[in-house]
């Protein structure tokens, strides 16, 4: 994992930077491993990887911070990079990898209401993805949304937005 991480500060190549994310993602199944990547800091070097232009690293990094995610420790650390998150959801085409990848990340990070606040302003967003998007973008959006319902402190921001 040391290595693979640092491989991924090492190298500019996608190709390399995607297998590596990959890699590192599938190794966060295991709880253990999860906390190895953190206290290696992988989760910055993770998310230093959504600032790529290579949407399929972009989409690699969504995917390994998701898996990552599953560790409230981790969430904490993860928390940061929310608003790019958020971020990268508006922006990707509609429906791509992309897209979902980020939406998966947002609806284990608004699982508690600790990071909702920083999500409030892409609901709009993430209505508009609800009526333009496929079934599967839908059911992701959905997600967001009934975690972000749990919280009564997001009630007025989820009912203001024009429709």
């Amino acid at each position: 994992l040391k290595k693979l991480i640092h491989l991924l500060q090492a190298t500019d190549d996608p190709l390399i930077q995607e297998q590596a994310l990959i890699t590192l993602s599938n190794s966060a199944a295991f709880s253990v491993n999860q906390d190895i990547i953190r206290n290696l800091d992988g989760l910055s070097v993770i998310g230093g990887m959504l600032s790529s232009c290579i949407p399929k690293v972009r989409e690699k990094a969504l995917n390994a911070l998701n898996n990552l995610s599953m560790n409230i420790r981790n969430q904490e650390e993860i928390q940061v990079f929310i608003t790019q998150v958020c971020s990268t959801v508006e922006s990707a085409p509609l429906n791509s990898n992309v897209q979902l990848a980020g939406l998966r990340l947002l609806t284990n990070m608004c699982v508690t209401s600790d990071y909702h606040q920083k999500m409030i302003n892409s609901i709009p967003c993430f209505l508009h993805l609800l009526s333009e998007g496929t079934e599967r973008t839908q059911i992701q959006v959905l997600k967001v949304l009934v975690n972000l319902s749990a919280n009564p402190a997001m009630t007025r921001h989820l009912l203001r937005p024009q429709v």
